[in-house]
């Protein structure tokens, strides 16, 4: 009888225990995909974890279609992808947070400060070789081409009217931080990146400068009146219409409590900033 009477007091402690343990135990969100919107998730996670406790958000990089793979697999609960989502892909749900808009970027130090398209397009698939068949130094060209799976190619392309077999690239690179470090450290080469990143690394001294498209300067005010013709939206991708933590995050990250943090990072807030754009399939 004694021992029973120890027994209930005991098993009641454990069940509290147990209890506690998985009332506190961490909820976790993984975030894979654009490098571009990477830092913006990155800090809108930060803000989000400080606002729900025991929840953890861990932000992933490796282009849009891994953003877009992962999510449709279940390896991500929400995917980042700089574009608008492809024909192929109208299985899976987007939701804007941003816009922004890809530059041509090159050294300062390279006298070149306007391209057409037609010469951009000579570029990149090797009929201009050097800069001084373009008004610059007489040096050759370091062609700065993104690799596969980065958004920031796919949309290069559909606006230059290009394959990615017909570029004829010196260096392939995969972040927009490494297009803007080669450009850094290459006096002739040229590349094309995020207008955020660009803005941002130039704000604190990178000697890039980003060319004018058609004769619009490349700065995130044309993208904000819709006049830069190389402009893209910036989403979150689910598998399904979200629910739970995952939809407390997109609305989050959709909300006026991010704004400051979109400006920081040199993007543009979409209009109204509706909380969720879903289209049925």
């Amino acid at each position: 009888m004694f021992l029973r009477f120890l027994a209930c007091p005991m098993i009641g402690f454990l069940l509290l225990c147990t209890s506690l343990w998985a009332h506190s135990e961490t909820q976790k969100l993984t975030i894979t995909g654009s490098s571009t919107v990477a830092p913006l998730a990155l800090e809108i996670g930060k803000r989000f974890e400080a606002q729900h406790k025991g929840v953890q958000v861990n932000v992933q990089t490796g282009g849009s279609s891994r953003g877009v793979a992962d999510t449709r697999s279940g390896m991500a609960d929400i995917g980042m992808a700089s574009r608008e989502l492809a024909k192929s892909e109208q299985d899976l749900f987007e939701h804007r947070i941003a816009l922004d808009g890809i530059a041509l970027i090159v050294n300062s130090k390279n006298p070149v400060s306007e391209l057409a398209d037609e010469d951009i397009r000579s570029i990149y698939t090797g009929k201009i070789t050097n800069w001084k068949e373009l008004g610059g130094l007489d040096k050759p060209i370091t062609v700065v081409n993104k690799a596969e799976g980065r958004s920031t190619l796919e949309l290069f392309l559909k606006y230059m009217h290009l394959k990615n077999s017909q570029i004829k690239a010196s260096v392939v690179i995969g972040d927009n931080q490494q297009g803007i470090k080669t450009v850094v450290g290459n006096p002739y080469a040229i590349g094309y990146v995020s207008i955020g990143a660009a803005e941002f690394e130039e704000k604190y001294g990178a000697p890039i400068k980003r060319l004018p498209m058609n004769g619009v300067i490349a700065d995130i005010s044309q993208i904000q009146a819709g006049t830069f013709p190389l402009s893209r939206p910036l989403n979150l991708v689910t598998k399904t219409i979200p629910t739970g933590l995952i939809k407390q995050f997109i609305d989050f990250a959709q909300s006026d409590t991010v704004q400051d943090l979109i400006a920081e990072q040199y993007f543009v807030a979409p209009k109204k900033n509706k909380p969720v754009v879903v289209t049925l399939k």
